[in-house]
């Protein structure tokens, strides 16, 4: 492959804003999709930037983690946000679109493009020469295979089983301690304390809850990779309290005495505004999750920056195996979209707008780029590329992983408008000093 060809690995939403980016620039491509003649279970047509679950694309308020992450998106050029907003349909204050249209003008716009080749066939191997890998999280057996020769088995997950994140200025801090077991004074954990009463409410609930319907292709031997909270609960009554809600080796300073069964919360990040309930990965719905995991003491009016999700999703440890470009070190190769373990489809898009950036960089001899941790994506990259990060599992942008704010205590709306004001700031910085990077005039024939 010539050295002024990248080769893009998947017509989804980060290949599709990857290879036009990349196109803007000047630079030539080679667009790889396997649909129609590939298997892909989740998919049902062989359009572009096909979206699989929902049509929408989250909030469009700028004082929302998402609604930020599309501001930045727009401030840098996205394509496929501009698509999105040509083929919007009423959603209050969402971006929710018409799919057929959304994939349609995508699609339309990479045919057209003169600077992108679009083939249609498998990827049985990671190509050679600068090349970016943006095949989702149920990329094909062989390309995983190479995948998994280039990164280490060690270094890839086949499922996502994560735990709900929530707001830390949400815990109620008289009744949550913070403890480590059978260490006295402050730990590394907050600690919610259980009677045997507050125990047996919540245990009745947990195993009644609705979960979600697994698709086919996500029921395979997923309860045998981990197991959900509900899942363990129905083994018995007490199978938590001798398991992830143990109170073993703590203390509740309101009564000197160790609780009947305590759920323990873990930070999330080195600034501790989010936090995670350990061992809590889960298959109930969003709904069902707000309304029983409220019942765990101290957790009564906690909101969730991400909600616990378990399902088929193949993705590598980002932290162990990309730097902050999105590339594998020592090599021409980038992964973007889900397969980095950023979850969400605005997030899918802007790595797939990251990885052509820093690829265009790197053949033009720039500086990579490094978004400001300010901004929503920035943080989100720096979460994911963050070696302290372990374990890793899939985020999406949250107000959870930018860094605090100094000065006063804010209300949460002030806080949030006082982030976006921020990133906002630190992001129209950045573009300003990067011009070389942001100037798509050279784009079109070249």
């Amino acid at each position: 492959m010539a050295k002024d060809i990248v080769t893009v690995v998947g017509g989804g939403l980060a290949g599709s804003e990857c290879a036009l980016q990349l196109a803007d620039r000047g630079i030539r491509v080679r667009l790889v999709e396997q649909r129609p003649k590939g298997n892909a279970p989740a998919h049902h047509t062989d359009a572009l930037a096909e979206l699989v679950c929902s049509n929408s694309l989250k909030s469009l308020r700028e004082e929302s983690a998402a609604g930020l992450l599309k501001y930045e998106l727009r401030a840098m050029g996205s394509h496929l946000i501009k698509a999105a907003h040509q083929a919007a349909v009423p959603a209050g204050g969402a971006l929710a679109v018409d799919r057929t249209v959304f994939s349609q003008i995508v699609t339309q716009e990479v045919e057209d493009h003169p600077l992108i080749e679009l083939v249609r066939e498998e990827v049985t191997a990671v190509p050679e020469g600068p090349c970016v890998i943006a095949a989702g999280p149920l990329c094909s057996p062989a390309l995983f295979s190479s995948l998994c020769d280039l990164v280490g088995m060690e270094h890839l997950s086949f499922y996502d089983a994560a735990a709900p994140i929530v707001d830390a200025e949400t815990i109620d801090r008289e009744i949550v301690f913070s403890q480590s077991r059978y260490e006295e004074g402050l730990g590394d954990y907050l600690n919610c304390p259980m009677n045997r009463e507050e125990y047996d409410r919540f245990y009745d609930e947990l195993i009644a809850a609705k979960r979600v319907v697994s698709k086919e292709f996500e029921e395979t031997d997923l309860f045998n990779a981990c197991q959900p909270v509900e899942e363990v609960a129905r083994k018995g009554h007490d199978t938590l309290r001798f398991g992830a809600l143990k109170p073993v080796g703590l203390a509740d300073p309101r009564t000197g005495r160790r609780p009947w069964a305590v759920v323990q919360l873990r930070p999330e990040n080195a600034h501790a505004t989010a936090y995670n309930l350990v061992g809590f990965q889960t298959n109930l719905t969003w709904g069902e999750q707000a309304r029983v995991f409220r019942l765990i003491p101290g957790l009564e009016h906690a909101e969730f920056f991400r909600y616990g999700v378990m399902h088929r999703n193949s993705f590598v440890d980002s932290p162990r195996v990309l730097d902050k470009s999105f590339a594998v070190p020592g090599t021409s190769v980038r992964l973007a979209g889900q397969i980095t373990g950023t979850e969400g489809y605005v997030e899918a898009i802007a790595s797939g707008l990251l990885a052509a950036i820093n690829t265009y960089a790197d053949l033009k001899g720039f500086e990579r780029l490094t978004l400001p941790d300010t901004t929503a994506f920035g943080a989100l990259v720096s979460y994911a590329t963050n070696p302290e990060t372990d374990p890793y599992q899939p985020m999406h942008v949250n107000f959870g992983l930018v860094p605090p704010l100094e000065g006063r205590r804010m209300r949460k709306g002030e806080r949030y408008a006082a982030y976006a004001a921020r990133a906002k700031r630190d992001l129209a910085e950045c573009v300003d000093a990067r011009q070389e990077l942001f100037d798509v005039s050279q784009g079109g024939d070249a």
